[in-house]
């Protein structure tokens, strides 16, 4: 069966696999669509540190169960439609030790430190799948990335009470607008291109702001009546929009970093004191949490499901439209795979 490898920095190719077969306590999945994800750009531009080479691409999963292995409880059935938890936690760390395993120290996420599901059969623990039999594959594929930007918006704990800028609104970014947004919070969505913002402003934002044509800092200041956002979410990952968070967020405020910074970053540190503000971190997402709360958000036809994805291919067509997203990310949200073209 054909799978998309990324062989080394700047290629990828189709390469034939040997169809798996599922082990005790495993399922058996037959992928029917897969989303690139914004690290899969980078770690074919060599951006993402944790990129290991050769790996067969993808952890953005919609799927439907084939076949099962022994020792799988009753209640997983053959025929269901799920989505997948690609992380593997070690169990032993000092993150694991204390049960926020998203964030252990030797995390596998599959693409990117093991195999990934950029082909057509993939094998993995009963326990990491998450069903759905309202949701379409591409739907279910959309869970994973929109799971991240849930987990930033829970990790500073928005309620009802705050103002909220998400600076960035690719498919991350546009999660943790729509977790916002369902909290209840008054949403600033920020970005340059005008059709991401769009969609955010479907999805139930108060105010949208393009910094390229106008002052983002008046425009934050007038919308949050001159205090700054109660919280700020940097979405992006730009030594830029790195300190237009510091720098933005309200006295007594929070950041929350979901976007891996791509050079190193320079900060007036006294702001973190002259403010007292909270800077967290925000790394993939808690399964048995995250992913319900997502698929149930899904499930009420509130997101802007089909105008995320920019574009849909077949598995021979992604090695090319990989180098071409590379080049030119401009106005690409998300790109699937589709099996069955």
């Amino acid at each position: 069966m054909k799978a998309l490898v990324l062989t080394q920095i700047g290629k990828s190719e189709i390469q034939e696999i040997e169809k798996p077969i599922p082990k005790s306590g495993e399922v058996l999945l037959k992928v029917g669509m897969v989303g690139f994800c914004g690290g899969d750009m980078n770690s074919f531009k060599g951006l993402f540190p944790l990129q290991e080479y050769p790996n067969i691409l993808g952890h953005e999963v919609g799927g439907t169960i084939e076949s099962l292995g022994s020792d799988v409880p009753d209640h997983i059935q053959i025929g269901e439609k799920v989505t997948v938890y690609p992380y593997l936690a070690c169990g032993k760390c000092v993150a694991c030790r204390k049960g926020q395993i998203n964030s252990c120290k030797e995390n596998k996420t599959m693409g990117v430190r093991r195999p990934g599901a950029m082909t057509r059969y993939i094998t993995l623990p009963w326990t990491d799948i998450f069903p759905s039999s309202k949701l379409s594959l591409r739907e279910l594929a959309l869970a994973e990335p929109l799971t991240v930007g849930f987990h930033a918006a829970d990790r500073g704990s928005i309620s009802e009470q705050d103002n909220v800028a998400i600076i960035g609104c690719g498919i991350v970014g546009l999660g943790a607008v729509a977790s916002a947004v369902n909290r209840g919070a008054k949403v600033i969505a920020v970005d340059l291109d005008d059709s991401k913002l769009a969609i955010a402003k479907k999805i139930g934002v108060a105010y949208t702001i393009n910094p390229s044509r106008e002052n983002l800092h008046e425009k934050l200041q007038e919308y949050t009546n001159g205090d700054g956002p109660d919280f700020i979410i940097e979405a992006v990952g730009s030594p830029q929009t790195y300190r237009q968070a510091v720098e933005e967020v309200a006295f007594t405020g929070r950041v929350v970093c979901i976007g891996y910074a791509k050079k190193e970053v320079e900060f007036n540190t006294s702001l973190f004191v002259q403010k007292e503000i909270e800077i967290l971190g925000s790394r993939n997402c808690v399964g048995k949490k995250d992913f319900p709360e997502v698929i149930s958000y899904l499930e009420t036809g509130k997101f802007p499901v089909d105008e995320v994805i920019s574009k849909v291919i077949s598995i021979d067509e992604a090695p090319e439209t990989l180098a071409n997203w590379a080049a030119n990310p401009a106005g690409i949200i998300k790109i699937m795979i589709d099996f069955d073209r």
